[in-house]
């Protein structure tokens, strides 16, 4: 008999990256159900991607919302605790490193209910990062440690996580691409609709609280984008979440010394859909990011990818040569766009078959020995 399982996800990558578990999940016609924290709660940030994905809609949302994070981690953890004592699932699934993972992830494990974390073993090494302390806390209290490389299990295994919880199993975001790259060109619009044609735009993507809740960086990061403009002369699209787009109009207001915000080619649009974006990003010259997500989609597309941070989680990608980890600095953002722009294409996708999904449900189900 099938263990009863609970999917939980509360942000636009975590319904992306889980939607390959869950259509799994479906054509096995496993026992499980969808737990949706609410920490993305608008229409554009996820409720347009359980329409496009064919995803079922959640059994539940605990309608977290934002919120300093001990107030919405605290909203989360309570809210799942009563669900899972009502619904009784054996395992429950989290997937990367957010407050959703982390207090779903605790709720689960203070109840006793078997975790499953997906995307276990990475590490940024700066605990500065609210993410670097989620996913740290999320694998030990975890069951089932997904690891997308082996890199990643080496991590675990030298943190002192047994080896039988750890299981290599690629990463389910090749899967969500491969599912949904040919149905991304067949259906989506959006280089049409923003007069694009393929190779001739930059797409920044720019949200990580250490980047846009700190005006030095934010505006430093904005410098360097105007840089990159004026050398390359290729307009850059910006699709920008609600607190982002928050804290650059604090920027105009209060204004930042020697920063003139006024950058010509970039453009700022609301943020997509999972197909239009896929488009948007597969056709990109470049992308520049401090997105961890990103970095492994532009990596599997064979798209350069500047990344806007001090460090990465998915080292992967710049040993591959995929990705140059640039910092905020804007000569050091574009010496990394001149490097990327002449670097040769080609190099292998580290994170797998496209296969992860099958094999983490194998595992849970008894269907492998992992």
């Amino acid at each position: 008999m099938l263990p009863k399982i609970t999917v939980t996800l509360g942000t636009r990558p975590e319904i992306i990256k889980m939607a390959p578990v869950i259509r799994e999940l479906e054509n096995r016609r496993a026992d499980f159900f969808v737990l949706h924290t609410g920490q993305h709660y608008s229409y554009n940030m996820d409720g347009v991607f359980f329409e496009q994905l064919k995803l079922p809609q959640p059994r539940h949302n605990i309608q977290a919302g934002s919120g300093f994070h001990a107030e919405q981690t605290a909203k989360i953890l309570v809210g799942a605790a009563s669900i899972f004592q009502q619904e009784k699932p054996e395992i429950v699934l989290v997937e990367g490193d957010t407050n959703s993972v982390l207090a779903c992830a605790l709720a689960a494990a203070k109840l006793h209910i078997k975790v499953g974390h997906i995307e276990a073993g990475l590490r940024s090494y700066d605990r500065t990062m609210p993410e670097e302390i989620n996913r740290i806390l999320a694998d030990h209290c975890s069951d089932y440690l997904f690891a997308p490389t082996e890199k990643a299990k080496t991590i675990l295994l030298g943190e002192g996580i047994p080896k039988e919880k750890v299981f290599v199993t690629g990463n389910t975001i090749v899967d969500a691409v491969y599912q949904n790259r040919q149905l991304a060109e067949e259906q989506s619009r959006i280089l049409a609709k923003l007069q694009l044609s393929p190779q001739k735009y930059f797409l920044v993507t720019l949200h990580r609280q250490e980047n846009v809740d700190s005006p030095a960086r934010f505006g430093s990061i904005l410098t360097a984008l105007e840089k990159v403009t004026a050398e390359f002369r290729m307009p850059l699209i910006y699709p920008i979440h609600p607190h982002s787009r928050k804290r650059l109009n604090e920027l105009v207001l209060s204004g930042v010394e020697g920063l003139n915000l006024a950058v010509p080619k970039l453009t700022l649009i609301e943020p997509l859909d999972f197909l239009d974006f896929l488009q948007l990003e597969s056709n990109a010259r470049l992308v520049l990011t401090d997105s961890g997500g990103v970095q492994e989609e532009t990596c599997i597309l064979g798209v350069p990818c500047v990344t806007l941070r001090d460090n990465t989680e998915r080292p992967e990608t710049v040993e591959v040569g995929a990705s140059i980890v640039a910092g905020t600095s804007p000569d050091k953002i574009l010496e990394a766009a001149r490097i990327m722009l002449n670097k040769k294409k080609g190099w292998q996708n580290p994170f797998g078959d496209g296969k992860a999904a099958q094999r983490i449900v194998d595992i849970i189900t008894g269907g492998s020995d992992g």
